[in-house]
């Protein structure tokens, strides 16, 4: 059992299984996303802008010069192993062959020890699983990090989201009956849902005891459907009081073993409409702590251990 104030950090899990630091090297393989291409819809999500949820590096540096970019500022900081993060867009999204390339362009490198593969729900097919097993026989660690949001179908409407929760379960299984770890992804703070609609998600969430989650606050760029409904006021953002609530509340509702990826939000400085407190993680980290510490909780604390789903 955990103490007060704790959880299960991908920091700690990475030491621990390599018995050094590890750390992710973020990646732009210059791909897309079907609910941006025409295929499912066009605009993406209401809250993505032109770089995906990423760098938007693809169109400066080619994949291997953004590696060779972080891997040796990285370097000087003590890290001798990486795990190459593909995150901007869907990176499943692609044909075999291309996708093949990509993985196989990083896993060149022989300090890269795994690979994080950033994606959607409707982009997870039997024959990405089988390329991404390949790279688990040949020995690297591998997780496919899979966009919920939320678990409410209106929800996943009103943001355009371009699938449904049922959708994400299907890809979910079809990832755990190949034992590959899931990464789930969750938003706070989405147009219409209450507290109680994302701890409901959360809820569901545990019962599917996944490998790892990340959170995130919503937050809002220029140049998005979103920063219309913010700029008109027709949406709030959370204060960082209620988000910290949140997720302190959600830690305590999922399994001693979920890794926890992310507990907030990393957005770019350069258009950011708000909440602004999100550039200032050291104080949304402590905010979180200090929040579980007062509520004397910890990660598993009420976790239901009999999963539903």
């Amino acid at each position: 059992m955990r103490y007060e104030g704790t959880y299960y950090s991908l920091k700690e899990h990475l030491e621990k299984k390599f018995g050094e630091k590890v750390k992710k090297i973020p990646l732009d393989a210059g791909l897309t996303c079907p609910n941006r291409d025409g295929r499912k819809g066009k605009g993406g999500c209401i809250y993505c802008d032109s770089r995906g949820s990423g760098t938007g590096l693809a169109s400066k540096l080619s994949l291997k010069e953004q590696l060779e970019f972080f891997r040796e500022r990285l370097k000087q900081r003590g890290y001798k192993k990486f795990i190459a993060y593909f995150q901007s867009f869907s990176n499943t999204y692609a044909p075999i062959e291309k996708l093949k390339e990509l993985y196989d362009t990083i896993l060149n490198f022989s300090d890269v020890v795994g690979l994080a593969i950033g994606t959607r729900p409707d982009c997870v097919s039997p024959e990405i699983i089988n390329l991404l097993k390949s790279y688990q026989e040949r020995g690297y660690y591998l997780w496919v990090e899979l966009g919920l949001q939320s678990k409410h179908d209106k929800t996943l409407r009103l943001i355009n989201r371009g699938h449904t929760f049922k959708d994400f379960l299907n890809a979910f299984f079809l990832l755990k009956e190949s034992n590959i770890p899931v990464c789930i992804h969750l938003i706070f703070g989405l147009p219409g849902e209450t507290k109680e609609m994302m701890l409901d998600t959360v809820k569901t969430v545990a019962e599917l005891q996944p490998e790892g989650i990340k959170f995130h606050a919503l937050y809002v760029l220029e140049n998005t459907p979103l920063a219309n409904l913010y700029q008109e006021e027709k949406i709030k953002a959370l204060t960082l009081e209620e988000y910290a609530n949140l997720v302190a509340t959600s830690l305590s509702l999922l399994s001693p073993s979920t890794i926890i990826h992310r507990l907030t939000s990393d957005p770019p400085r350069q258009g950011l409409l708000g909440p602004l407190w999100l550039l200032y993680k050291n104080r949304v980290m402590r905010e979180i702590e200090k929040n579980m510490k007062e509520r004397k909780l910890y990660q598993g604390k009420f976790f239901k251990k009999d999963p539903i789903l």
